[in-house]
């Protein structure tokens, strides 16, 4: 056994996992196997790893929750992940008038319940690039 694998068990061992942020002994933001946040971060591939992850993820809830999901162009289902990304799928669940109307096939509706919200003046420019992806798909 080569020396990086000896310290990943006695690491493993020492810090213990913990999957959600806490503070450590000397009150720094930590996670994982005792990933020192605020000192160290991550780097942008362990970032672009989580990104993956997440989007596969809510992929599959969306697909799991939304009949229509699997049958929508490529551009909407993208929008639909990054606006259940921003707000959480409770979030995106709260734009029923946006589910109904892509349901049924009317984006020109959606886009609007889209603009028609809080979450659009709060995320601004953002609200008004998805809402035209949605509309044109």
């Amino acid at each position: 056994m080569n020396t990086e694998a000896l310290a990943r068990g006695l690491l493993q061992s020492d810090e213990g996992l913990r999957l959600k942020p806490y503070h450590c002994t000397a009150g720094k933001l930590t996670i994982g196997y005792g990933r020192n946040l605020e000192d160290r971060g991550i780097t942008e591939a362990e970032a672009e790893y989580l990104l993956e992850n997440d989007v596969s993820e809510i992929y599959e809830d969306l697909a799991e929750i939304y009949d229509f999901f699997t049958h929508l162009s490529p551009m909407r289902k993208a929008v639909l992940i990054d606006m259940a990304y921003n707000l959480g799928l409770g979030g995106l669940n709260k734009f029923q008038n946006m589910i109904k109307a892509i349901d049924d096939g009317d984006y020109s509706t959606a886009a609007s319940e889209m603009l028609d919200s809080r979450w659009a003046s709060q995320v601004g420019d953002r609200a008004e690039r998805l809402s035209k992806l949605m509309k044109t798909g």
